[in-house]
């Protein structure tokens, strides 16, 4: 029976750098995958898959603002070029994937991995023990009770389109719909019009509502149109090409394609993690600060854990459960942890929206006390200058001076959300932040950070 000092499941960005980190540890690592395409949702058909898409959807959002304003003839997009292009980076990373790790010591094994006991697992027949194991096995399209739902495509299918249609409707408000919408009006055939259909109250919940409202009102500018509180009902075939999606109120929406796009459920179902004694429910694994699961020696890290489903968060637990399977090893007690709250978001749609940590309304239904900078519909020259008119900021700040939470809408918001992201992690006070953003490069979007802190400074 094969024995390693580590299993890993999964060959996704989370996977692959628990091994490596392993690895050069001196560890036996066998890793496991059950997917023909090994190199896991990022690399494949997810974070980076998308930017190709994004990056020509910037360009053509960026120049259609621009014109008559120095741009004479807006940028033309041509979805099967940037699809070829997409093509050209996933097709080398199944096989990159398998190299890499094989090259490196790591043993690649191929099949569904199933726990038979607390440190045993089997695949393909073949049963192997560990002492220690990582189950970093993603997510998937989360399941839904909706009438005709196998017609749908899914974010994997929407991004091997050969061609995008004219009506595209997209299930559920979250971020799968918002940036697909986006990349569609934008790269879409001309009078391309998108509807995203969401049950809850309003679109992308864990966002901050008045950045959200602007942000759907900029979206609507490019024919997105956002309807809430819809039950969807049904999904059927009209005819060669065409669709149908009924809802509750005997709505009828008639569409070219649907878009599963109402988030994603860990993939954990087939694991068997009753043998193992491994807690879990439908959010995911239960995993302690530690990435330790309810068995102390199996961990789980990524978008199959209960903690937020993130690439870099992935890649940041993985690291954290690598590094504390060597500390106990070596008769040490764990300490390595993930700062979750200083873990930044973004919105891929153009404008781009960003935020790291606490909402208003959060901040509001916990009793904390903060003071605000806000500012919607910015006309600072930063804006002016690239025809962007849905910039906007909010910024939330402590009794202290910490920052309990930053919200960007802005043509440049990863960059500048990640100096607030910096910030928290640092214990970084705003007064020293604006203080230290003062040397930014000027005119830029990063300068203009010294402006959405002034009132923390002067107390105006």
């Amino acid at each position: 029976m094969p024995e390693y000092d580590v299993m890993i499941i999964g060959s996704g960005t989370a996977g692959q750098t628990a091994a490596y980190k392993l690895r050069d540890a001196g560890f036996k690592i066998g890793l496991v995958e059950h997917s023909p395409q090994p190199g896991g949702t990022c690399a494949l058909r997810g974070c980076q898959a998308k930017k190709y898409f994004y990056e020509g959807a910037e360009t053509v959002a960026r120049s259609r603002h621009m014109e008559n304003i120095g741009i004479k003839t807006p940028a033309q997009a041509d979805w099967g070029q940037l699809l070829n292009a997409k093509k050209g980076f996933t097709q080398k990373v199944p096989e990159n994937t398998v190299s890499g790790l094989e090259k490196k010591g790591i043993d690649f094994i191929r099949g569904h991995a199933r726990f038979t006991g607390e440190k045993s697992l089997s695949v393909a027949g073949t049963n192997y023990t560990m002492t220690n194991a990582i189950v970093a096995t993603g997510a998937a399209p989360a399941s839904l009770p909706i009438p005709g739902i196998e017609l749908a495509l899914d974010s994997r299918g929407f991004l091997e389109l050969e061609t995008l249609p004219r009506r595209i409707l997209f299930v559920g408000g979250g971020f799968i719909s918002f940036e697909f919408a986006h990349f569609a009006a934008r790269l879409g055939p001309s009078g391309c019009s998108c509807v995203i259909l969401e049950a809850g109250p309003r679109p992308l919940g864990p966002f901050d509502e008045e950045m959200v409202a602007l942000l759907t009102e900029a979206s609507a500018r490019e024919n997105i149109t956002v309807h809430c509180q819809v039950e969807i009902t049904g999904i059927e075939k009209r005819g060669s090409g065409k669709m149908q999606v009924h809802t509750a109120d005997n709505g009828v929406f008639d569409t070219d394609l649907v878009v599963h796009g109402a988030g994603r459920s860990p993939a954990i179902d087939d694991l068997d993690l009753e043998n193992a004694d491994v807690t879990y429910s439908k959010k995911g694994i239960s995993v302690d600060r530690f990435m330790t699961t309810s068995n102390p020696r199996i961990y789980a890290v990524g978008d199959c854990a209960d903690t937020i489903q993130l690439a870099r968060v992935a890649d940041a637990e993985a690291g954290a459960a690598a590094q504390n399977i060597q500390r106990r090893r070596n008769g040490m007690e764990a300490n390595a942890t993930v700062a979750y709250s200083s873990v930044p978001s973004l919105l891929f749609t153009y404008p781009q929206y960003g935020m790291v940590g606490q909402t208003e309304n959060k901040l509001k239904e916990k009793a904390i006390s903060y003071s605000k900078s806000q500012s919607m519909r910015l006309e600072w020259p930063t804006y002016k200058r690239v025809g962007l008119t849905s910039a906007a900021y909010k910024i939330l700040v402590g009794d202290q001076g910490e920052i309990l939470g930053a919200h960007i809408l802005s043509d440049s918001a990863s960059g500048m959300i990640q100096t607030f992201s910096l910030a928290m992690k640092n214990n970084i006070s705003v007064h020293k932040l604006h203080e230290q953003c003062i040397l930014a490069p000027y005119p830029s979007r990063e300068s203009d950070l010294i402006y959405m802190l002034n009132s923390f400074v002067s107390g105006n």
